[in-house]
């Protein structure tokens, strides 16, 4: 949809183009003036309502034209050719504005801004960065820039610079930084992980809890270095500690959680915890994790019977997938075992082609988990999408 602050922008524009017109001419010649721009500003606007942005650009060209001293006209081109794709034209004209010699300190400063949001669409982040770097030491516009610069150095994975301008920002609005910046933490963490420097990994991830005192991704790479060291009841304790304290996180945290269980032989420590869990967490991991610990200590017919009880209360697809798994080993019948077969194939088929996870944000869906939305780029947001067909 077009950028509906793009009306608030022009509004007062017909009115002060009024009023210039009445400064350069006479009685009549200023009555004609006012109403073909003022005419001109709300076809445009109309244009903009009726989300008709190739209109709109025709008509605040033509404004532009009839008057070049209009310099919120050329901010709302800008931000259409931009909106449009057209970064080539955003970047020019913008440019020849940044070039003018009577534009106030604010409206060059918006000008510079404006440029370097083109830079940053074009690719052309070195440009962008040189631009926000100036502004960042410019009172009215650093906020704006520093997000910029946040920004850039994500895409460009340069975490150290990304958590520096990070803690400016906070320290300059008080707007609460800390989630993000654990993530940067988290983001260097892994590398080093990678990289087998655990010791600095650690103090990576000491950093990250300091911004977020229960990072859930901090607590899962500290599980996966402890059972890198073998040191499963540690990654037992930590891995623990990050689904209580958010649940929504189980199916990431599950699969290192119940191989360590499994190594240390904590069956009984394992079922209660997906016990707590399951009152907690309406979901199909820990469900189908417990049936699993009972059908190894109780039986299959055990877990039948547990897993029906369960999805009487909660129907799950994947649950009932599960189901059916189990009531093939119990069935030698060829007729009943071909008709669960096909139960087992329209469970799966069912659920293949679902978005398992979704953005809290911008609603952006996707089969596996992203700390990061490939949509909106924000952190955290992307969650397990809970229903029949979901967790």
């Amino acid at each position: 949809m077009i950028e509906y602050g793009l009306l608030f922008l022009l509004l007062p524009v017909a009115a002060f183009s009024g009023w210039l017109a009445g400064r350069r001419g006479g009685a009549r010649h200023v009555g004609q003036k006012v109403s073909r721009l003022s005419t001109n500003y709300f076809r445009g606007l109309n244009y903009l309502l009726n989300e008709q942005p190739d209109k709109a650009i025709e008509v605040f060209l033509e404004i532009a034209e009839v008057d070049k001293r209009t310099v919120e006209t050329h901010f709302a081109l800008g931000h259409l050719f931009r909106r449009r794709g057209e970064v080539d034209r955003a970047i020019r004209l913008h440019q020849s504005l940044v070039a003018r010699s009577t534009l106030s300190n604010e409206q060059r400063t918006q000008a510079i801004l404006e440029l370097g949001e083109d830079y940053m669409r074009a690719g052309l982040l070195d440009r962008a960065e040189t631009l926000f770097g100036d502004l960042a030491s410019v009172e009215d516009a650093a906020p704006q820039a520093l997000k910029h610069l946040i920004a850039i150095y994500q895409q460009e994975r340069d975490w150290a610079k990304a958590i520096h301008y990070a803690e400016r920002l906070q320290a300059l609005t008080g707007k609460p930084m800390g989630k993000v910046i654990a993530q940067f933490h988290c983001e260097i963490a892994e590398q080093q992980k990678q990289k087998g420097e655990i010791e600095a990994a650690r103090s990576s991830l000491e950093r990250a809890y300091h911004s977020e005192l229960n990072c859930v991704r901090a607590c899962l790479i500290e599980g996966q270095i402890e059972i890198q060291l073998g040191n499963d009841l540690a990654a037992i304790r930590v891995l623990e500690r990050a689904a209580r304290h958010d649940p929504e996180m189980l199916p990431e945290l599950l699969p290192p959680m119940l191989a360590a269980y499994q190594r240390k032989e904590e069956s009984a420590r394992a079922r209660a915890f997906l016990s707590e869990m399951l009152e907690r967490h309406a979901g199909a991991s820990p469900l189908l994790a417990l049936v699993q610990f009972i059908e190894r200590e109780e039986g299959r017919a055990a877990a039948i019977e547990y897993l029906t009880r369960q999805l009487r209360r909660r129907p799950s697809i994947r649950g009932q997938g599960a189901l059916i798994e189990l009531s093939l080993a119990e069935h030698e019948v060829p007729v009943e075992r071909e008709l669960l077969q096909v139960l087992k194939q329209l469970s799966e088929q069912l659920i293949a082609g679902v978005p398992a996870y979704r953005c809290g944000r911008c609603g952006f869906g996707a089969r596996s988990h992203h700390w990061q939305c490939p949509s909106c780029k924000s952190w955290s947001s992307v969650k397990p999408i809970h229903g029949v067909a979901g967790e």
